[in-house]
């Protein structure tokens, strides 16, 4: 019988499951967070960049301990102003108006004082064509309606609307 021979010596320690590689830049955030561009390295690997780490002081877990101890030790590494993004355009708006159902688009045209024959005669007034064609398929069989489609453009000029009143009436229609 052969005997293995016990040794009283340490393990190997295992490589960290991270460790900070470098800084990169600091930027303040309107939430009370520090938006940091690091450079990482994950169980003793590659450097790795992540781009913009939410950092908070509160927060107990995972990089966050490190940027707390790194921060302290670099008090005079500069931090940028949060600057806020500008304020979306009335296109960027739009299209994040929630989408409407059919049954929402024809009330919200009712309520906002158009009929859906209105519709119908705006798009039977359109040059023959696909778009004349595309444009009857849409208002005929379209379950939903996004507020960025071709054809709200177009009916909402053939019937006078600006898109400011397409606008109301489509904010109006979503609680139909």
């Amino acid at each position: 019988m052969v005997e293995e021979e016990i040794s009283n010596s340490p393990a190997p320690e295992a490589p960290p499951p991270f460790a900070l590689v470098s800084v990169g830049k600091i930027t303040e955030n309107h939430d009370d967070a520090l938006m940091v561009n690091l450079t990482v390295s994950f169980g003793g690997g590659e450097p790795e960049a992540i781009v913009d780490y939410a950092y908070r002081v509160s927060d107990p877990f995972g990089l966050a301990p490190v940027l707390k101890d790194w921060l302290a030790a670099n008090p005079g590494f500069p931090v940028d102003p949060y600057v806020p993004p500008p304020a979306p355009t009335p296109e960027e708006l739009r299209a994040q108006m929630p989408p409407l159902t059919a049954r929402q688009f024809r009330l919200g045209l009712v309520s906002g004082g158009y009929s859906p024959a209105q519709v119908t005669q705006a798009i039977d007034t359109m040059p023959e064509g696909p778009n004349k064609e595309t444009a009857k398929i849409e208002w005929q069989y379209a379950t939903t309606f996004n507020r960025m489609h071709p054809l709200i453009a177009t009916v909402g000029a053939a019937l006078g609307l600006t898109e400011g009143q397409i606008d109301a009436m489509w904010t109006a229609a979503v609680n139909l």
